[in-house]
């Protein structure tokens, strides 16, 4: 594969073969890493300004665990040369691609389905807190 998230050391080519839509005729074109890097630019970049918004408001104590655990990265978008080296070096945090990424995936889905109830649990927690805390009434001393 030729795509990445960042600079390579070795820069790597491939030759695509397909037909030429102008003329018709089959064609061979070669694409560089740098080109398709260029192409995968705004994604990966909506990727990591993503991860870090929402380092920036998760709350103190998981963010103290993440720093110190890591970012784990999962799903097809892991296998991209450079994602995890780009995410450490723009985030700061240790980041680590999962050993199957593609699997945990699909086993994480599974898991949330067979816990299903419980999360809807917590979900509803969580809201019923901030909808308290938004209704607590304001008084001078919290200014």
């Amino acid at each position: 594969a030729v795509g990445s998230a960042c600079a390579l050391e070795d820069e790597r080519e491939t030759d695509i073969r397909g037909r030429d839509l102008v003329v018709g005729m089959p064609k061979k074109v070669t694409l560089t890493s740098q080109e398709v890097r260029g192409a995968l630019e705004d994604p990966v970049s909506r990727i990591v300004t993503a991860v870090k918004e929402t380092l920036e408001v998760t709350p103190p104590e998981l963010a103290a665990d993440i720093a110190q655990s890591g970012i784990m990265l999962a799903g097809g978008g892991a296998l991209l040369a450079g994602l995890e080296e780009r995410l450490h070096r723009e985030t700061g945090m240790p980041t680590y691609v999962a050993q199957s990424p593609l699997s945990c995936v699909a086993l994480g889905a599974g898991q949330s389905l067979e816990e299903f109830e419980a999360l809807a649990r917590t979900r509803r927690r969580a809201r019923g807190a901030r909808l308290a805390e938004s209704r607590a009434p304001v008084t001078g001393t919290q200014y």
